[in-house]
Order: C-alpha cells, then sequence, then structure tokens
C-alpha cells in the first residue's frame, strides 16, 4: 500500500516525463526496406503486400537485427540485442535460412572491419545470437489464441534469462487462417449464447487483438506484423481477369479485407510491391516500398541478391 500512495502522490514535470518514456522506449530504426520510420516499444509495425512480396525476408532481416549485439569483441554490429519471437502461421518459414542469413551477416561485418577475404564465422557470437530467438508454429487459429494467452509468462521467462527490457514479436502471415475463420459456424444449440461469443471471423480478430494490448501493456515489446493483400493500380486495366500495372508506386492501392478491430491496433502500415508489371517482373527480384499509415510521400527500391539479402537501390 505504501509503495501504491508514494506512486500515486509523486509529481513529474513534463521535462521528466519525457526523458523516462525516452529512456523506457527508445526510438529506433528497422533494418531495410523498413527504415524510413522510426519505431519503439508499443508500436504495431504491418507489413502487407502480394504473394512473393519479400514480406517474409523482409522480417527475417528485422530478426537478425534485433539478436544481433549493439558490440562483441571491439566489433560493431550495429543490433538491437534484444529477444525475438517468431510465430509462424503459414509453417513455412525457415529457420535454417535465418541461421545461414546470420552466418552470412556476422562474417560480412567481420571482414569488412579487418579487411581479409578468409574470415569464418564467429561461433560464439552466433550462439549468442540464435539464444535471443525463438521460434513457435501455429497450425489453426485456436492454437495461435492459446499461444497469445501465454505469451506474457513466457516473454517474462525469456526476460528474466536474457536480462533485457526490449522484445520483438513477430507474426508471420497473420491472413492464413481468414477463409478458414470466415466459414467457421457453431450450431446455436451447442452454444451458450448468454455467455460465449459466437466463433466467427470477428470474434477471432477481437480476441487477437485483446490479447496483443494486454501483452503491450505488461511489456516492452514492438510487434511486426505480416499478411498478404490483394494490390491493384488507379491506373491499370482489366481484361480476362488479368491486371495490368503501372511502375509508379504512387498508384499503388490494396484491398483491405480484414475486420475493422484489426487495423486498430496498426500504428505503421507499408506496402511492398514487385516493381512494374506485376507478378510477371518478380523473378527479377526488384520491389518498391510504399508507406500507408503514416503516410509518406516517396518510395524505396530494393532488390533481393544472391545470397537472400535486401540491398537499396
Amino acid at each position: 500500500m505504501t509503495s501504491i500512495l508514494s506512486w500515486i502522490k509523486t509529481d513529474e514535470t513534463a521535462k521528466d516525463s519525457l526523458t523516462r518514456v525516452v529512456t523506457e522506449r527508445p526510438l529506433f530504426f528497422l533494418p531495410p526496406p523498413l527504415q524510413r520510420l522510426p519505431v519503439r516499444a508499443g508500436n504495431v509495425v504491418e507489413i502487407i503486400g502480394p504473394p512473393f512480396s519479400a514480406k517474409t525476408l523482409s522480417l527475417t532481416q528485422a530478426a537478425i537485427s534485433c539478436i544481433l549485439p549493439k558490440k562483441w569483441k571491439g566489433v560493431q554490429y550495429g543490433g538491437l540485442e534484444c529477444g525475438v519471437l517468431f510465430i509462424d502461421l503459414d509453417c513455412r518459414f525457415d529457420v535454417l535460412s535465418l541461421s545461414h542469413a546470420l552466418r552470412r551477416r556476422i562474417i560480412d561485418t567481420n571482414r569488412s572491419k579487418t579487411k581479409k577475404s578468409n574470415i569464418d564465422c564467429d561461433n560464439e557470437l552466433f550462439a549468442d545470437c540464435m539464444k535471443r530467438f525463438s521460434y513457435i508454429r501455429c497450425y489453426n487459429s485456436f492454437e495461435f489464441l492459446a499461444t497469445l494467452k501465454t505469451l506474457p509468462y513466457l516473454l517474462q521467462n525469456e526476460k528474466e534469462k536474457q536480462g533485457g527490457s526490449q522484445y520483438m514479436l513477430i507474426l508471420d502471415s497473420t491472413r492464413t487462417f481468414y477463409w478458414k475463420d470466415h466459414s467457421l459456424e457453431v450450431p446455436t444449440s451447442l452454444t451458450d449464447t448468454s455467455r460465449r461469443k459466437n466463433i466467427s471471423l470477428q470474434s477471432v480478430a477481437e480476441t487477437v487483438v485483446q490479447e496483443i494490448n494486454n501483452l503491450q501493456l505488461q511489456h516492452s515489446i514492438v510487434v511486426l506484423l505480416s499478411r498478404s493483400a490483394a494490390v491493384g493500380d488507379t491506373q491499370s486495366t482489366s481484361r480476362r481477369g488479368q491486371v495490368f500495372e503501372s511502375r509508379d508506386p504512387s498508384t499503388l492501392r490494396h484491398h483491405d479485407s480484414m475486420p475493422s478491430v484489426w487495423k486498430s491496433i496498426v500504428s505503421h502500415r507499408v506496402l511492398l510491391h514487385p516493381s512494374g508489371g506485376g507478378f510477371k517482373d518478380q523473378s527479377c527480384g526488384t520491389f518498391v516500398t510504399k508507406w500507408l499509415f503514416p503516410p509518406v510521400n516517396f518510395s524505396d527500391t530494393f532488390i533481393i541478391c544472391d545470397d537472400g539479402s535486401l540491398l537499396l537501390v
């Protein structure tokens, strides 16, 4: 009771309040192609785009930047040195690809610092980074909701082990169960309508949003989401079901079919799309980004290198 009263009676100036918030929840930048706007704990960043638009690859690069340390044995890696929990909803994420990309990042950083061509990966650093990465697969919405329910306790245990204050939660392919949930109906005779909600796409979305909000109240985390979305063009023309798109990123539009409650938690939304010509040009590995929220008047173009890394052009 004494601690509660002391907290209520404490006066705090605007300067002290701002200093405390900036210290507890500092701003930082995600790696390309998400580097344009800073984020902090409490933000929810959503990556949308058509299939094969480098969404999962962007999540992988963000995860690597988080689990890398800021400095290791005198070498600056520029990482956030925080834990990552990756929840895979379409069960297609390859952890081995992440480990290969992490090894390449470590080798490339060491090569640039030492100016030597033949450098092996620092296995001690690699193991230390992988300790900060956790991976969970969910095969339906019920497993996803059950996982969200346990996250407060899981994150608390992970923070106690690692000693860090910040954490990143990554949800890959949040639209995977859309059609299953959309068609999910429970007979009224089997449902106690006075106490329980009918299972539907709306009720599942509301529960997910509620759990994420509760998680952010208890922990200092950044949430990074990805989902597929139908993308068109304001200057496109259709013929026999085909869409011909212009090369101007400013004309890109997406069709959002998610429940409105889902949009309420998103603080940042970025659209990834193949550059020009829609899916026909995806083999060239050139993509554009467009920030939908907050709106940004410029876009970035990036390519996927042979080693799987992303490079701004």
